[in-house]
């Protein structure tokens, strides 16, 4: 019988791998910490920064939810900035008409959700999925300014209870974005539907051949990552008072930089929610550094970039090399038992 190694354990090789796939981003963000501290005094290190950083991650991490489901179960959605205006200004035209706060919110929610079942229906209909939501983006795009009327709803001071207001000294927004991530990490992590899912981004076909529904759990994927992009559009409006039907770009980008840093691969199957939560922090921790350390903001966009490629390379070298590494420990095992 082959053994991977005398002692049963993996070689130290791959155990070291492992370790930088699971436990770098947390170094990382150790280090972003001493570097801020000393480049970003005195004013990086307060609990006022602290707050703020928490604030912003929070907001990003509600996106990066959405999008790190939908990237699990195979799919990259890229309407996610679409859908989020679209939603805010949903729920900020019904505020202006007298519609009931939580009526309002919960249209915008529908909103988000009919947005993903439509994405998922036209995929499964053979159509690529990045051509569908790319698509579908400036379709919301448009959408978006015609329901506003092309200028931003502003004075939605009904939201203030999830957007501007503390509890116990910590924004909204981060008692939000924390339910979220427990609600989404129990469903993938401990119920049957999560595995079921996290098997379709796997491999769809092994997937179907055991008897999952495999279309299903695709629109699931696409329903997750609309209600999370809707739920991100209408906690951004209420953090601004404002509704602004222009789509931001910039919120997939921070998403995906926060999912490639979590080492979630971009072919699906697995990954991490509290790691991509914390890959959320880390990029609102170095646009926070640099600021405070009065580097001018186009070089956090510059900084963002260099991340999730290096997010993507990390995870594909780390991949890769384990692969090469347990076939190469498991031919030697073989040629041992042989002899």
């Amino acid at each position: 019988m082959s053994q991977l190694s005398p002692n049963n354990a993996l070689p130290w090789k791959i155990r070291g791998l492992l370790l930088i796939r699971d436990q770098g981003l947390l170094a990382l963000f150790i280090a972003i910490i001493i570097v801020f501290a000393f480049w970003g005094a005195p004013y990086f290190l307060t609990l006022p920064t602290a707050i703020s950083i928490l604030n912003a991650a929070a907001i990003a991490s509600i996106f990066a939810a959405g999008v790190a489901v939908g990237i699990m179960t195979g799919v990259l959605d890229l309407s996610v900035p679409g859908t989020a205006a679209l939603a805010g200004v949903v729920t900020g035209r019904l505020l202006q008409e007298g519609l009931p706060v939580g009526a309002a919110i919960m249209f915008g929610l529908l909103t988000g959700l009919v947005v993903g079942l439509v994405n998922a229906v036209v995929v499964l209909r053979g159509f690529n999925p990045l051509i569908v939501t790319i698509a579908m983006l400036s379709v919301l795009s448009g959408a978006s300014l015609l329901i506003a009327g092309s200028y931003n709803i502003s004075g939605l001071t009904q939201l203030v209870f999830m957007g501007t207001r503390t509890y116990f000294g910590i924004p909204a927004p981060v008692y939000i974005a924390v339910v979220l991530f427990i609600i989404l990490t129990v469903f993938l992590k401990f119920t049957r539907g999560g595995t079921r899912l996290l098997a379709v981004g796997g491999s769809a076909e092994a997937a179907r051949r055991v008897g999952i529904a495999v279309n299903w759990y695709r629109i699931l994927g696409f329903a997750i990552s609309g209600l999370c992009a809707a739920l991100g559009g209408i906690v951004t409006a209420a953090y601004i008072t404002t509704a602004v039907p222009s789509a931001s770009v910039g919120t997939v980008f921070t998403a995906m930089t926060a999912v490639a840093l979590a080492g979630v691969p971009f072919v699906g199957g697995r990954g991490s929610l509290p790691r991509v939560g914390l890959g959320v922090i880390v990029v609102a921790t170095i646009s926070a550094g640099l600021l405070l350390a009065k580097v001018p903001a186009d070089w956090s966009s510059v900084v963002t970039g260099v991340l999730l490629v290096g997010g993507l390379g990390l995870n594909m070298w780390t991949t890769n090399t384990t692969s090469k590494l347990l076939l190469a420990s498991s031919d030697d095992g073989a040629k041992r038992g042989t002899r």
